[in-house]
């Protein structure tokens, strides 16, 4: 596979050194993927050049603050996006968490069958001895926290992994989860000793982080906008030139 973008040629070495960075389901995916990062590159970079930038991370910058002209986001447009997207102008949400971790890798298929079996045997525990949660952590966690009976300390979304973050967050002050949670990890007896439930921010809190958000957004338009220009006005061959331009 080559591609060529007006005068220029990529070769096929160069298209398979670009896949590394380009995960996808399947081979061919992660080729197309390349190919379009390599023809948005060559675009930029020949614009570059015509222009008497030249090449390399600097000259794109300089082009870029040449052709890119945003709108700065005014009051109006600030408190539009706040009213439209209230709910995520909150402070974080926190929680308190205490957990005990029996580790297993997540391909070993026989030490997650042992893991989940010990911290359901851990939970029954739990249930006839609920005061005994520091002093099973201390002695069976495969955590470091183990150290601290257990605790995790204040725990924001984000912070964990997705899968124990799920179930962490769903537990009330001072429950504890009534299956263990599995993670990548292993398997956990979670339990949730308190929790502070982020409140909506006033406008003025938020305000700066508002403009910094629509700045960017018009900014990656203006970009795609500019791409997509250079690739209506080019001769490539080797890969769509839609599909290149919206990447």
């Amino acid at each position: 596979m080559r591609l060529r973008i007006n005068d220029r040629l990529i070769a096929e070495a160069e298209i398979l050194a670009e896949m590394q960075y380009h995960p996808a389901p399947d081979l061919a995916a992660v080729q197309i993927e390349a190919s379009r990062a390599l023809v948005i590159r060559e675009l930029v970079n020949q614009e570059a050049v015509r222009r008497g930038y030249g090449t390399g991370a600097d000259a794109i910058d300089a082009l870029l603050d040449e052709v890119i002209d945003i709108v700065e986001p005014d009051e109006a447009a600030c408190r539009d996006a706040f009213d439209r997207d209230r709910r995520r102008m909150r402070a974080p949400d926190l929680i308190e968490a205490q957990h005990i971790l029996i580790a297993a890798a997540p391909d070993d298929a026989e030490a997650r069958a042992n893991a989940k079996a010990k911290a359901e045997r851990l939970l029954a525990e739990l249930a006839s001895a609920p005061g005994s949660f520091a002093e099973l952590a201390r002695t069976q966690s495969d955590c470091e926290s183990r150290a601290n009976d257990g605790m995790l300390g204040q725990v924001t979304r984000g912070s964990t992994v997705p899968e124990f973050e799920t179930f962490l967050f769903s537990l009330d002050a001072g429950e504890l989860c009534p299956a263990p949670v599995a993670s990548r990890y292993g398997f956990h007896v979670v339990r949730c000793l308190a929790r502070a439930d982020g409140q909506l921010l006033p406008y003025e809190h938020v305000r700066v982080r508002i403009a910094d958000q629509l700045r960017a957004q018009a900014w990656r338009r203006a970009v795609h906008d500019f791409i997509a220009s250079l690739a209506a006005a080019a001769h490539i061959d080797g890969v769509a030139l839609g599909a290149a331009a919206a990447a």
